[in-house]
């Protein structure tokens, strides 16, 4: 809205030409969503505390997390506005793909909301049944997924990393594959959330990474000459990625270590959801799996963990998800997070060295 207005302007002020660049709409949008999540954050802390909204720590798992009962939690309704109110301030909002992200991360925001809300109105772990959210959520994605595919600047090609050319083309099964993306890259992210501030490290990363690929897929020139798939409009979802990035950084200096405050599913899961529209949205989907590794070792953590137990009455692990088996084995919580973080912080230089390598 205000980038409309301040661009308009730009016939009478020729200064004001510079919001024309998604550049630097970028750089703005990330000090709005910052500034707005550091400042809001001691207010929204206490409201949280006020109204009762505090975690509620499984019995089950690591005896250090006993002393967690009671932090506030719902944080991710945070976030979610310091991703909000910079993007309709700064983005193009006559571009469908930004709204497609909106629209995805306000709707598994508002179940995950659903969600945390029913655990600790009923002081248990339980919330929505699996069943209902994972139907709820797919209900999202397939009408976001169906948008994609009538757009005719999306191929329905799946493009593969360190491989240039051979994509295969999916034609109707694109909108189930999409689905799948969006929904697994939520739920993945979701599983990853049990640490202070585990989950929103590799999420900020991964958010600047599809930055930086929403741009250079969204510039025709700069696409050419990595012979990557050019999406016209996927330019201005740098904004939004910028937003998520910094929300992110302004919600971890409250929720780092020891956490006074933490995401929750509303977090979590509009996180993990706008992380995987994004990668849709910029044809990164199978690069997804490299990028959002600590996600995917996460979630097949917990699917080894349930199949092995179901099939041998083994488990593999100490305890599912995998953050949690290092450490009942003596880790640190700090070292756990940390270690995450540099192992997604690499994963991500290796996702962009494909970029040349296709």
């Amino acid at each position: 809205m205000l980038y409309q207005f301040l661009y308009s302007l730009h016939e009478h002020f020729f200064a004001f030409n510079v919001f024309k660049y998604i550049s630097f709409r970028t750089f703005t949008a990330f000090l709005t969503a910052f500034l707005f999540c550091w400042l809001a954050g001691p207010k929204f802390i206490r409201r949280l505390q006020i109204k009762q909204m505090k975690q509620v720590v499984r019995d089950d798992g690591p005896q250090s997390h006993l002393s967690k009962t009671g932090t506030p939690t719902m944080g991710g309704a945070l976030i979610l506005m310091a991703i909000f109110i910079p993007t309709l301030l700064w983005a193009d909002l006559s571009n469908v793909f930004v709204w497609c992200a909106l629209f995805i991360c306000a709707g598994f925001g508002a179940i995950g909301y659903v969600d945390d809300y029913l655990k600790v109105s009923k002081k248990n772990t339980k919330g929505l049944r699996g069943k209902t959210r994972l139907a709820l959520e797919f209900l999202l994605a397939g009408i976001v997924s169906y948008v994609i595919y009538q757009n005719s600047d999306i191929a329905t090609t799946l493009d593969f990393p360190f491989f240039k050319g051979g994509g295969i083309d999916l034609g109707l099964w694109y909108i189930p594959f999409a689905m799948l993306v969006i929904v697994g890259t939520a739920n993945a992210v979701n599983l990853t959330d049990g640490l202070d501030g585990l989950a929103i490290g590799p999420v900020m990363i991964n958010a600047a990474t599809l930055g930086i690929l929403a741009y250079v897929c969204g510039h025709f020139g700069i696409a050419s000459y990595l012979q990557i798939p050019f999406v016209k409009g996927a330019g201005e979802l740098t904004v939004v990625a910028a937003t998520v990035t910094a929300a992110g950084l302004g919600f971890l200096w409250y929720n780092t270590y020891p956490a006074q405050v933490f995401m929750g599913d509303v977090g979590s899961l509009s996180l993990g959801g706008i992380l995987g529209t994004l990668a849709v949205l910029t044809k990164n989907e199978i690069l997804m799996i490299l990028l959002g590794g600590i996600f995917v070792i996460e979630a097949l953590s917990v699917i080894i963990q349930v199949v092995s137990f179901k099939l041998t009455g083994k488990r593999v692990f100490k305890m599912a998800p995998i953050h949690h088996h290092f450490e009942l084995k003596g880790w640190a919580e700090p070292k756990v997070i940390v270690r995450f973080w540099i192992i997604s912080i690499l994963l991500a230089i290796l996702s962009l060295s494909t970029l040349k390598l296709r």
